[in-house]
Parts: structure tokens; C-alpha cells; sequence
């Protein structure tokens, strides 16, 4: 369930920004990667580990610093980082404790934000195709 609600809301927010045009600015799906990269991090300070908080902090560092470059150079990195991000969150789900052990994430989060993270970025490289790089991809 967590996958086909995850799936659902990413598309729902696509279509939404598509509609308003909020996808036309290169700040939305960049904006998007930082926050999706940002919530192991909330679940670490909420459980109150300090270790954890640490590692996802190093990882969201990471993310942060290729939506940066994405949202400079190219938003084809963007892309990039919010797929990488889903096959992190599939990795985490598979190794439950195994990666980072964040006693925070709730059992359901790394399904929900895996499909979240991969439809966004499903979306971000249509729109990519779609403008051929009318400013949108380069």
C-alpha cells in the first residue's frame, strides 16, 4: 500500500505543479529533491539519536550538494538525485537497520518515499524530454 500511495501523491503533485506551472521554474523539482532528501534527518532528531542524525545528515549532504549542481548545470542531475534518492530509500527498506540504523523512520517510509522519489523523477525526465531543453533540462 505504502508503494501505490507513495506512486499516487508524486503523480498528483506533478500533474498539480504541471497545471500551475509551477515545473516551468527549475527551483520545483530541485526544491523537491532537498526535502525528500531531508526527512531522514527530521526522523533521527524526533528519535533523538544523535549517531543517526550524523550519518543522515553525510547523506543528505550528498543529495543537497547534486541538487545544487542539478539546479546550476543541468536539471537532468536533478532527475538523477531523485532516482538515486528512491533507490536509496529501496536499499534502506531491504536492510532495515542495515545502512543507517535511524530508529526514527517509521516501517512504511522507505516503500512510500522509494515510489515518491522514482515517479518524481519519472516525471522531472518527461518534462525534460518533452521541452528538448527549452530551458527546462540545460
Amino acid at each position: 500500500m505504502a508503494y501505490l500511495v507513495g506512486a499516487a501523491l508524486a503523480f498528483a503533485v506533478a500533474l498539480f505543479a504541471f497545471l500551475l506551472g509551477l515545473d516551468r521554474e527549475r527551483a520545483f523539482y530541485t526544491t523537491v529533491l532537498i526535502v525528500v532528501a531531508s526527512y531522514y534527518d527530521l526522523f533521527a532528531a524526533m528519535a533523538g539519536s544523535g549517531r543517526a542524525l550524523v550519518a543522515e545528515t553525510a547523506v543528505f549532504a550528498a543529495f543537497l550538494a547534486l541538487a545544487c549542481a542539478g539546479f546550476r548545470r543541468t536539471m537532468w542531475l536533478v532527475a538523477a538525485g531523485l532516482a538515486a534518492h528512491g533507490l536509496f530509500d529501496g536499499l534502506r527498506g531491504g536492510l532495515r537497520g542495515g545502512l543507517i540504523d535511524n530508529p526514527g523512520i517509521p516501517a512504511w517510509w522507505p516503500a512510500f518515499c522509494a515510489s515518491y522519489d522514482l515517479v518524481a523523477a519519472a516525471c522531472l525526465a518527461w518534462l525534460l524530454v518533452r521541452r528538448d531543453g527549452a530551458g527546462a533540462g540545460t
